[in-house]
């Protein structure tokens, strides 16, 4: 219960075990990140995008002078 998302990139080719995950998953509302129809290219540059949209932002509140 404290993993608060999946990635099922590693999992490509998989479905079974993908949906099995994400039924897993919705048990307390993770995050999930569905596993591509093939394999991913490896050699490839990932980039910064699909972990930015992946990530989660919260504010945080700092009192001063209470």
């Amino acid at each position: 219960m404290d993993v608060n998302a999946l990635d099922l990139t590693g999992i490509a080719g998989e479905a079974a075990l993908a949906k099995d995950l994400e039924v897993a998953a919705a048990d307390n509302l993770k995050r999930v990140r569905r596993a591509p129809a093939g394999e991913p290219d490896w050699t490839r540059d990932p980039g910064t995008d699909a972990m930015t949209a992946f990530l989660e932002t919260k504010t945080v509140w700092h009192p001063i002078g209470v």
